[in-house]
This record gives C-alpha cells, sequence and structure tokens, in this order.
C-alpha cells in the first residue's frame, strides 16, 4: 500500500484474535494466569517487545501514559518474545520486567508462539483487540501513542454505547520490592578519592560506595522516576547508566530515560542539566547546536576523548559529543542504520551502542545488538574487532574473526592495551587482545555484567542481574568454556526469486492526514544481507511500496527495511497542527524458494487489507 492509502473509517475491518500462549507463563498477575475471554470487555493492547531492544524500551515509556489515563477500560500486556538465547529464560524476563518498571501483566513466550499466531515481523509491535475480542489496529516501530490514544476513546465510546465495554480494575498485580542496597545497577566509576560511584538504575539514583564496594556513602537522587536539578536528595533521575569524570572533578552522567547528560559535583552534591531536552530525538530534528536545545535519544555511556565527552547514543544507533568548551552536542558517527558497518564516522553503522572506554588511541566500544567489540580512531574512522552482525552471536573464544559475544553492554580498557568486554547475556567477563587478535574468557558464572572499572590490581564489575559490584583478581590464564554458537531463532519468511512486491502498510490515525507540507511525508531505506541479495530496489526513497528484485543465487538472507512516515492533525482552522513521526526498522530474514511469496507487507500502522 503507498502513502496514498485513505484514513481508516470508523467501520473498522475486524479479525479474530488468536489466544495468547506462552510457555513462559505470565508475570504481574499474582501468580494467575489469563486467556482473551478472561480480557473480554476491555480494550486490550499487546506489545510485543524483548528486553535487549531500545526501541522496546522507548515504546514502554510511551505507553506509561495511556496506560495511567485508561486504567480502567485498557488492558496493556507485554508479550515478551526473545531475539538472543539470554532472553528466553524466564528469570531474566522477570528481571528485565522489574529493571524497566514494567506496570502491567506480562506473558513470557520464550518460543515466539504468540509471536507468530499474530504474525508479528519485528520488535517492538503493538496490536490492538477490541472488547468483543477482534484485532482493530497494528502498529511497528515507535511513535504511535497519539494514534493509540486517539483509538481508544473511539473504541470506548463505540463500545459503551454497544453495552459491550467493562470497566474496572485490570489484572496487574505489583511484585513485593526486594530489600537489596543496589537495584540492577548499571555502570560504574571509580572517583579520584578511592570509593566507587554507581548508577543505580531501577531506583532512579546514583550511590557512592565506600572503597569496598559494598559500604554505602551516600545517594544521589530523590529515588522517584523524574527529571529535576538541585541538591542530591531532591535532583530526580530517570534509569540512568553510563558515568564519565571530567578534568573538573565532575561526573558526566547518560540519564538514559531522560534523554539527557547530567552534571553531578562530588563536592557539593548538585545536579546540572548539561546536555538535552528531556524529549526523545526523532527523524528530521536538528543533529547539532546548542546542548541544551537539540533532543537526545537514549544515551547509554559517556566517555571523556579527545576533548569532548563521548555518547553511546543506544537509542539512534549513533555516538554523538558534547563539547564542554561551547556547550554543543553533535552526532561523530553513525547514520541511524542499524547494522555493523565500517568505514569513515559519516558511513558508519550501529546497533545499540551501550558502552564506551577510551585510551588515547582508541575509543572501544560495545556495540550490544550485532554482539560486537568495535573501535573509533583519531581520524574518526569505525573499525571491528568481534562480531559479524545482528543475527550471530555466541560465546567463542580464539581468533577474533570468529569469536563471538552475546549483547555486550560494557568494555574497560587494561593496562596492558587489552580490553575487558562486560560479555552481558553470556553472563562472562572477556578478553580482547588488539596485539595477538584473540579473545578469551577471564571470568564466568557472573549475572548480567554491565561494566567492570579497574581498582588497583583488581577488576570490579557491576553484576547487573546480583544487584551487587563483584571484585575479581585479574587472572593470569583465561578461563576455558565450550564454544557455542547461535543465530537469532525467527523463522525465515520463504520468498521466491526475482521480482518482489514490497510493501509497507500505513493508514494515518483517524483525523490526522500525511504531512506533505515541507515535501514528501514518508521515506524507505532498504538493504540487504548479503548486498548481494538484491540485484535492484537497494536504497533511499520517498515511497512506502517498492518492486525488489532478488538473486536467484543467493539462497538466503536478511532484508533490512527502515520507513518513516509523518502525520499531522487534519484540522484546516489550526494553524499549528500537532504533528508525529512514526518510524520502525525491520530486519527480515528470507529464503529464497520456487514456491514462496511475490509480496512482502510490512505494517507500519493500520491492518494489510
Amino acid at each position: 500500500m503507498s502513502e496514498s492509502s485513505p484514513a481508516p473509517t470508523t467501520r473498522r475491518a475486524r479479525v479474530r484474535a488468536p489466544e495468547l500462549t506462552g510457555k513462559g507463563g505470565w508475570l504481574n498477575t499474582g501468580g494467575n494466569q489469563y486467556t482473551l475471554a478472561d480480557l473480554r470487555g476491555r480494550i486490550v493492547i499487546l506489545d510485543f517487545w524483548t528486553f535487549c531492544c531500545i526501541n522496546c524500551l522507548h515504546v514502554l515509556d510511551e505507553l506509561r501514559e495511556l496506560e495511567a489515563k485508561h486504567r480502567d477500560t485498557v488492558v496493556i500486556i507485554g508479550v515478551h518474545s526473545p531475539k538472543f538465547v539470554h532472553e528466553a529464560e524466564h528469570q531474566a524476563v522477570v528481571d528485565a520486567v522489574e529493571r524497566y518498571g514494567v506496570e502491567h501483566p506480562v506473558l513470557d513466550d520464550p518460543e515466539l508462539a504468540t509471536w507468530k499466531q499474530y504474525a508479528v515481523r519485528a520488535w517492538p509491535t503493538l496490536v490492538v483487540i477490541d472488547p468483543e475480542g477482534y484485532v482493530v489496529a497494528q502498529h511497528a516501530g515507535e511513535g504511535h501513542a497519539h494514534a493509540l490514544a486517539k483509538l481508544v476513546e473511539e473504541l470506548e465510546a463505540e463500545h459503551a454505547a454497544k453495552g459491550t465495554l467493562r470497566r474496572g480494575d485490570g489484572p496487574y498485580v505489583a511484585p513485593e520490592p526486594e530489600p537489596t542496597t543496589l537495584r540492577f545497577p548499571g555502570k560504574a566509576l571509580l572517583l579520584p578519592s578511592g570509593n566507587v560511584l554507581v548508577s543505580d538504575t531501577t531506583r532512579h539514583q546514583l550511590v557512592e560506595l565506600a572503597a569496598d564496594g559494598e559500604s554505602v556513602v551516600r545517594r544521589i537522587g530523590s529515588g522517584a522516576r523524574g527529571f529535576a536539578d538541585g541538591a542530591a536528595e531532591d535532583a530526580a533521575f530517570n534509569e540512568p547508566q553510563g558515568l564519565a569524570l571530567l578534568d573538573d572533578g565532575a561526573v558526566v552522567v547518560a540519564d538514559t530515560v531522560n534523554h539527557a547528560l547530567r552534571r553531578f559535583d562530588p563536592a557539593t552534591g548538585r545536579i546540572t542539566t548539561l546536555a538535552g531536552t528531556g524529549r526523545q530525538w526523532m527523524q528530521g530534528e536538528a543533529t547539532e547546536g546548542p546542548a541544551r536545545e537539540v533532543n537526545l535519544s537514549s544515551p547509554w555511556d559517556v566517555a571523556w576523548w579527545q576533548g569532548r565527552v563521548w555518547i553511546a547514543m543506544a537509542g539512534v544507533h549513533q555516538l554523538w559529543a558534547y563539547d564542554p568548551a561551547d556547550g554543543t552536542v553533535s552526532v561523530t558517527a553513525g547514520t541511524t542504520n542499524e547494522g555493523l558497518v565500517d568505514g569513515p564516522g559519516a558511513e558508519a553503522w550501529f546497533a545499540q551502542p551501550s558502552g564506551l572506554a577510551a585510551t588515547p588511541e582508541r575509543l572501544w566500544l560495545a556495540d550490544s545488538e550485532t554482539s560486537a567489540l568495535r573501535w573509533v580512531d583519531p581520524d574518526g574512522h569505525v573499525h571491528t574487532a568481534v562480531g559479524t552482525g545482528l543475527f550471530d552471536f555466541g560465546h567463542r573464544d580464539g581468533a577474533a574473526g570468529q569469536a563471538l559475544l552475546q549483547h555486550p553492554l560494557g568494555v574497560t580498557a587494561l593496562p596492558d592495551g587489552s580490553v575487558a568486554v562486560s560479555d552481558t547475556y553470556n553472563h562472562a567477563l572477556r578478553r580482547y587482545d588488539p596485539a595477538t587478535g584473540e579473545v578469551t574468557t577471564l571470568a564466568t558464572d557472573l549475572r548480567e555484567p554491565s561494566d567492570a572499572v579497574l581498582a588497583g590490581e583488581d577488576i570490579v564489575v557491576v553484576e547487573s542481574a546480583r544487584h551487587r559490584l563483584t571484585r575479581l583478581r585479574l587472572p593470569e590464564e583465561a578461563v576455558r568454556v565450550e564454544a557455542v554458537a547461535h543465530r537469532t531463532q525467527r523463522a525465515a519468511t520463504e520468498v521466491a526469486p526475482g521480482a518482489l512486491r514490497l510493501d509497507v502498510i500505513f493508514q494515518a490515525p483517524a483525523g490526522q492526514k500525511l504531512d506533505t507540507r515541507y515535501g514528501p511525508s514518508t521515506r524507505l531505506l532498504v538493504s540487504a544481507t548479503p548486498s548481494e541479495l538484491l540485484l535492484d530496489g537497494e536504497g533511499a526513497g520517498t515511497d512506502l511500496a517498492r518492486d525488489l528484485e532478488l538473486n536467484p543465487a543467493v539462497s538466503e538472507g536478511v532484508l533490512h527495511v527502515s520507513a518513516m512516515a509523518a502525520s499531522c492533525d487534519d484540522d484546516p482552522a489550526n494553524e499549528y497542527p500537532a504533528c508525529h513521526v512514526h518510524q520502525q526498522d525491520w530486519g527480515v530474514p528470507v529464503r529464497l524458494a520456487d514456491t514462496g511469496t511475490d509480496r512482502l507487507p510490512l505494517v507500519l500502522a493500520g491492518l494489510d487489507a
């Protein structure tokens, strides 16, 4: 369907919703199990997510206001659909639900049973089920909260009139809080005093610990989710992560869900804001300028390098930098496309960069979604040390070219020029030595390590899912582990060789139209891995439909599709209508077969007719 698709009318297409099934069972329900029949009379929004995915975390935050406003009519259900092997572990899902403050029921679906029943193709995907049990809308990607709010109001009115709407308390039951000193800590920093500063992410605080890594010296931040500067006890963070020390002794904090950089002064305890507006950056917005006026997107880590604070901007798959000399921010590397492409910074692709470590010669980074260790040289070129792309991961030591990691979140420069990698989903600390090109394992049986800092001859690891810091002696010999390799467990779509019609379905929400005031309101970018898979149809364009030509000589691969559409309120009387950006990236595994389909529909918003 092209960009001229009509807006949906009040007479909606309806498809009977498949049952909700998941081998892991239900979370956040007080032990109760649910079927769709139990939810009849309520508006149900299914949020297909996986906890590694930054876009999924953005959607969790987008849904919070809707969830609060319509708590008596709307039931949001997270359907956890794993990408990585670790994400199929039930306890890991339990941890993630608490870590990210999910306040609705979650169905743990490790075998993707419900994902397949609903024909979902991407994380995140939202599906709306009306009070009579019919699917009435589907949205992929981010930026749909306003459309959902409008649809919910329509469904409330429609089904109240029909007598099919049932109001009341939902099935959510909050879990009991756990009394640990730290709760899913993210990153750590050794202060000049010898104390350790930790981002206590789930409690929205920083915690200064004594040199023993256990005794609390002070807490910084109120502990309530928010965005406020001020004294240590009054200031508010929102899931802070990365920490970096400046020359003046102050600490820069990556305040991830506030989309901001904050400054903590250890001497006074005061918090101020250095960069960001509190709003998430979206396609088409400014990528440089005065730091307090430019939107950021989920900054996950920070590092001081070459006179600037470099930022792992996980939310848009880029590196940015903050220059304290003139108070500006700007993009330094990455195109916002998700993947693994080396080269000059302006051409490189990243996938959720989440950890940084600086040496004079290199800025090392943990590129989590490609399970890669990468680095930037002083000329701004991007290189890959370990990792091959979005779909290959595992735990394999040896030559870097065939070694495997699994969603690493942290990297630490070691005194001998090598680096330690917090190999998060392998529960391990790994080491890469540039001198030999070898990857080894330093420690195992850690629980979701997310960062590590040097403390004398020891390395202190942030064991995020054990809620503690763990001190290890850097071993002379690496631990040996049995090699294991994985590929993402999504079934490939069988497509016919030759001509393939790609249709991105976008229907502007009710009361809106495509925004064409400043040119085309849609964008489509297509590429493939391997690149030989596409004989024709690669590149950027403004039409949401495209004819591709697949190479019969390539048996399988991945189509990378990125789509964006902007819609505005359709009210001629309003000179300044509110506008909204909808965007999503798909990685679609395909297998060529003579009996395969010649059409690939991807739903950005609406239903595929």
